[in-house]
């Protein structure tokens, strides 16, 4: 096993490299494929907590709100709390993640959702319980800052997009666990165990973690060539995938400019591309409604005159279609494109929300065809919205950004996500108090129009480029989209076959 600990790193020049890559014995172990998949589902697994922990609030705010006796404003601070922690969380996860490694950043964060989900299931009032979502939300926010990253830096090119989006799926399966219980055992366990049961897979991600391999690329920077490949061949099948993928690795790391590490080299001009582009789509990916109706379905549902089994029944249907278009997304994210999926499901988001704004302006009664239409809207807007861009989300931040500044970028756009959650779960409830139903969903849809733009202009396309070749177009001022579809642009004199796309 693997010690937890950060060595200095001199950086090496390319001939001293290459005969380390020759005289470096390399033995590819034969669960290599094993290793891999596992280091990705242990990991993700932490999307599943963060999912739970998101998703069983719509189950235990009515609880809550009757042992507190709740009112709307309290009831959005004690929701959006956990955003809050999440902000600060993905913060810091940044840097932990840059000096102590990707995976032992996993462990700590793993551990810290133990304790807030036991602090959280024991809270004696409301003042804190919202603490302690605080705390819960660290862990959460960190969770989404260095998954993702870990487990793009331990991928193959070719399966980058279906291990990463793995993270989307796990959050699936927590949002559609957190909806089960909250429908049928929420009067039979109540608030407080349907929270703590998260520390049981939390715990055992904190094992776990000290079993998994290093980041490669973590360890090329941190400690030198020999870690690099140490962890390369647990993770690779032959040694010429792991030769050739260390001389890439190697070519990003040797000699980088002080002024293009960390946050410096985050602002340079040539990284901007990137930054607008993965930033963008993190903004869009929570404003876009979904986790408003993750949220706040059951209590929509029954403002508009459902009563709260059938709410909760819905919710439970919200649930379970994000669970499934993100795991049909995660197959094919890599086969279809990260941009096209965005801009074929985006459409389909915008127009569900503006006949759920139309129906709830016709205020059907419950049972009748209009209901269920309104029932129907939901969950296709849930069909688009997390089969495109929430696949996405994530694994662009993960990707797009240099390795000298990948902790850095990922925390910022962590930040960027959380914060636009905050801004959404603080709000919703009020704008649709204020403003009222129909004209809230027509709002969310002029964002999800706003987004398909975005995406059209700013994003390129990186799927099937490995980490190297991401950076290098970045470098090279080839990291936009082109004419029509799109793939990273390449320069004339170069190879002549683009990045699928």
């Amino acid at each position: 096993m693997q010690t937890m600990t950060e060595t200095s790193y001199a950086p090496q020049t390319a001939r001293t490299a290459s005969v380390s890559f020759e005289n470096t014995p390399i033995e590819v172990s034969p669960n290599a494929k094993r290793t891999l998949l596992l280091s990705a589902l242990v990991a993700a697994i932490c999307g599943g907590l963060y999912g739970y922990d998101t998703g069983i609030i719509s189950g235990t705010l009515p609880l809550m709100g009757e042992e507190f006796h709740l009112n709307a404003g309290m009831k959005e601070s004690v929701a959006s709390a956990i955003l809050l922690g999440a902000v600060f969380g993905a913060f810091g996860a940044g840097s932990l993640s840059e000096r102590y490694g990707r995976r032992t950043t996993t462990c700590l964060v793993s551990a810290i959702f133990v304790l807030g989900a036991l602090a959280c299931s024991m809270a004696p009032d409301v003042r804190s319980l919202i603490g302690a979502r605080l705390v819960l939300g660290l862990a959460v926010g960190g969770s989404t800052q260095v998954v993702p990253m870990y487990i793009s830096e331990l991928a193959p090119r070719e399966r980058r997009g279906t291990l990463v989006t793995m993270f989307n799926v796990a959050i699936g399966i927590g949002i559609v666990v957190a909806a089960v219980i909250g429908l049928f055992e929420r009067t039979n366990w109540g608030w407080r165990p349907m929270i703590a049961i998260a520390a049981g897979p939390a715990a055992i991600v904190f094992v776990s973690t000290f079993f998994l391999p290093k980041s490669p690329r973590w360890a090329a920077e941190n400690e030198g060539v020999k870690s690099a490949i140490a962890s390369l061949s647990r993770i690779r099948t032959t040694r010429k995938a792991v030769r050739c993928e260390m001389r890439d690795i190697h070519e990003t790391t040797e000699g980088v400019d002080p002024d293009n590490r960390g946050w410096r080299g985050l602002f340079q001009p040539w990284v901007r591309p990137a930054l607008v582009a993965a930033l963008g789509v993190a903004f869009f990916t929570q404003c876009g409604g979904l986790e408003m109706m993750i949220y706040y379905a059951p209590t929509f549902l029954s403002d508009a005159g459902f009563g709260a089994s059938s709410a909760m029944l819905a919710s439970l249907g919200v649930a379970v279609v994000y669970c499934v278009m993100t795991f049909l997304g995660c197959l094919f994210v890599d086969r279809i494109g990260r941009r096209r999926l965005m801009l074929v499901m985006g459409p389909g988001a915008a127009l569900a929300l503006i006949g759920l704004g139309v129906m709830f302006m016709t205020r059907p009664e419950p049972g009748s065809l209009g209901s269920w239409l309104i029932v129907a809207f939901l969950l296709l807007f849930m069909m688009f919205n997390s089969g495109g861009i929430q696949v996405c989300g994530w694994l662009l931040g993960a990707e797009m950004f240099p390795l000298s500044m990948r902790g850095q970028a990922t925390s910022l756009h962590a930040a960027t996500l959380w914060g636009a959650d905050l801004l959404v779960t603080s709000t919703a409830l009020t704008m649709a108090e204020d403003i009222g139903l129909t004209w809230t969903m027509w709002f969310y849809a002029f964002v999800n129009i706003a987004s398909i733009a975005f995406v059209f202009f700013f994003v390129p396309e990186t799927s099937g480029a490995s980490l190297e070749d991401i950076e290098h177009a970045l470098m090279e001022k080839r990291f936009r989209p082109t004419k029509g579809h799109t793939a990273i642009a390449r320069s004339e004199d170069q190879d002549e076959t683009l990045i699928p796309g």
